[in-house]
């Protein structure tokens, strides 16, 4: 499944030229999940996003959560900074 979104979602970005390269998804993924109990709490955290990440990098505050929830993950599978250009 994850290799499908993946393959239509690079084509649907290179496609209409969302970035200045070629846009390719790194290898692996991870998935999260929140129970209904959370909502609130995920939309505040959306609409905050912006704010949040000046403080802690998205890359940051992702391996803390891999750690605080002991998942066990290896370096090489952790996404890249975007650089610019």
């Amino acid at each position: 499944m994850m290799q499908l979104v993946k393959g239509d979602s690079s084509e649907f970005i290179n496609s209409r030229g969302f970035t200045n390269r070629k846009f390719q998804w790194q290898e692996g993924f991870g998935a999260f999940s929140n129970s209904r109990s959370q909502i609130d709490d995920v939309v505040k955290y959306i609409l905050n996003q912006k704010e949040h990440h000046f403080k802690k990098s998205f890359k940051e505050e992702y391996i803390e959560m891999l750690k605080d929830y002991g998942v066990e993950f290896n370096e090489k599978y952790i996404f890249y900074e975007l650089l610019e250009g």
